[in-house]
């Protein structure tokens, strides 16, 4: 009877990769606030210290690959994960030790949110485009669904990063690389309005009312991107998973946000 309890009250677990951001503007510990209020239990593998504050990041130390690889599977040996959110990784190394472990988690949702890749000077020894090349080709194939911003997209569809596919669109090209659903923020709708628009494979398309935040926030979409992670953990199917993610959001008070030093706004994730 007491096993049943403890059992019957662990709440879902989700396990995040992500870099330790000291400013708490986002992925770790940033997340695991969002998942805290979700009803969700983060665990965290860490990917890179970075030393950073709310206007800049002045250096990554990305972590070795096989600590990557030890402490993931570490806690996914113990304990049964619903869910895995994989925020910025910043070598191909690290790369394909996700990929892997995905490969060997497949009954696990993968969420991938992409974002801004950092400037190589901030990394001795890397290649940003060999990082995105592995990105979309041992990564996405594995992925649930992907989290991007449409202006992100847009961006690296300028750079050519898209080349190699005959895809319409970014989003379309992502689909095309092996991901299962793709969510783009701020995606056009019509002349003024923008969207969250969710397409999928089988050519499923639905798209949910967005609104550009009035200021330049830190990692705009994380909370999003970690809230859709937590509610795929409770047995959502993708659809279902955005559309509560987006209402939970918006109950808990959307974009709040706050600026505690000199640089960017950062979202309230604690706002009940």
């Amino acid at each position: 009877m007491i096993i049943n309890a403890v059992q019957a009250s662990t709440p879902p677990l989700v396990l995040i990769f992500g870099p330790f951001d000291p400013s708490g503007s986002s992925s770790l510990p940033a997340d695991a606030v969002t998942c805290a209020a979700m009803g969700c239990h983060a665990l965290s593998t860490l990917t890179a210290i970075l030393v950073q504050d709310t206007a800049s990041i002045e250096d990554v130390q990305p972590i070795a690959p096989e600590l990557i690889d030890d402490q993931a599977r570490c806690l996914l040996e113990d304990m049964n994960v619903q869910a895995i959110k994989v925020g910025p990784l910043y070598t191909t190394e690290s790369v394909s030790v996700l990929a892997q472990i995905a490969a060997d988690y497949t009954h696990v949702p993968l969420v991938l949110h992409l974002g801004h890749l950092p400037d190589e000077s901030l990394i001795a020894d890397i290649d940003t485009e060999d990082v995105q090349a592995a990105l979309f080709e041992l990564l996405l194939p594995q992925t649930d669904i992907v989290v991007a911003s449409h202006n992100l997209l847009e961006q690296w569809q300028s750079q050519g990063a898209f080349a190699g596919t005959d895809a319409d669109t970014p989003a379309q090209a992502l689909l095309h690389f092996g991901a299962k659903w793709v969510l783009t923020s701020g995606a056009p709708l019509r002349p003024g309005h923008g969207s969250y628009l969710l397409q999928g494979q089988d050519n499923h398309t639905s798209n949910w009312a967005w609104q550009a935040p009035p200021v330049r926030l830190s990692d705009a979409d994380g909370p999003l991107a970690c809230a859709i992670t937590a509610q795929l953990a409770r047995g959502l199917d993708i659809h279902v998973a955005v559309e509560t993610a987006l209402s939970r959001l918006q109950a808990q008070g959307g974009t709040n946000s706050f600026q505690p030093g000199m640089g960017h706004r950062l979202i309230n994730r604690s706002t009940p």
